[in-house]
């Protein structure tokens, strides 16, 4: 599975390709939502309000059936594949997609900033960062007239800088960048560390891709030797690693995570490659960093 990538610059501005239409509803999506959720979960259960944070928060819905989707129907490899009645343990997972598709079925996919939104009550907030154009247009219709979120068509890894420490001093980021560009590898550890600095006790949520293993191996050494406590990882493959096939595994990285993430990914993740994985398909449910 390979993301489609054309980035072109004019000057010193880059001009980035990446659709998340195209991959949307995919395993990708499917382990980043899970651990989302969990944390989403995690946070309602205090009364204190928090605010949430996306860095690339891309359309915010996605159209399984439009033209996009259904060139690289990734999504059939991804959420179509989850029976729902199979997963207890993924109720709410599947309440949100539900929500969204009222006359049953698969139809549409909530991105991050809908699913985020599905928890928020009236006194959190979400701030979405999205550079893409008609990303930014499509999230500003999609989130229209909800009073607590806010859309921004701007660099989601300065605007992140620019909010910490959130007022309500509870919140979870979402750092989730295509990596287009390979700077971003380096790029989203500088932003994490000085985000931890100005707000330590934040949770904090990195997505990546397998695409060169070697590039993800520098980016958890970076992460292990930044002087940040409490870093887990959670990584599915549906494929052993091969370099220059496209990706074959991603996975989050969640630093301050809620003390029942860990256990609970234990169990979902044998059974998600089970499910979602090919021959030699492997997932990783560890701690990098201790608390």
């Amino acid at each position: 599975m390979g993301y489609l990538k054309n980035s072109r610059s004019i000057g010193n501005i880059i001009l980035l390709s990446y659709r998340h239409s195209f991959h949307a509803g995919n395993y990708a999506d499917v382990i980043k939502h899970i651990v989302l959720i969990e944390i989403f979960e995690h946070l309602i259960k205090k009364d204190s309000a928090f605010d949430y944070i996306d860095t690339h928060a891309g359309a915010g819905l996605y159209d399984l059936q439009n033209e996009h989707a259904s060139k690289l129907q990734e999504y059939q490899q991804g959420i179509a594949k989850l029976n729902g009645e199979q997963w207890p343990e993924l109720a709410t997972y599947f309440e949100v997609i539900a929500k969204h598709n009222p006359d049953g079925g698969l139809k549409f996919y909530p991105g991050s900033p809908l699913i985020a939104l599905y928890f928020l009550r009236a006194k959190d907030r979400s701030w979405l960062y999205e550079l893409h154009p008609k990303d930014a247009d499509l999230l500003s219709k999609n989130m229209a007239n909800i009073k607590r979120a806010r859309v921004m068509y701007e660099d989601g890894f300065k605007g992140l800088l620019s909010l910490l420490p959130p007022a309500s001093r509870r919140g979870v980021v979402l750092i989730d960048p295509s990596y287009e560009i390979k700077k971003d590898y380096t790029r989203v550890v500088a932003t994490l560390i000085a985000a931890y600095n100005k707000f330590p006790t934040g949770i904090y949520a990195l997505w990546y891709p397998v695409v060169d293993r070697t590039l993800i191996n520098g980016l958890e050494r970076k992460l292990i030797h930044s002087g940040i406590n409490n870093i887990q990882r959670f990584e599915l493959a549906i494929a052993p690693d091969q370099f220059g096939s496209g990706m074959s595994a991603n996975g989050m990285v969640v630093i301050n995570p809620p003390w029942t993430l860990k256990d609970k990914m234990t169990h979902i993740l044998p059974k998600l490659v089970a499910t979602l994985g090919n021959e030699g398909a492997f997932y990783k449910c560890d701690t990098l960093v201790e608390e």
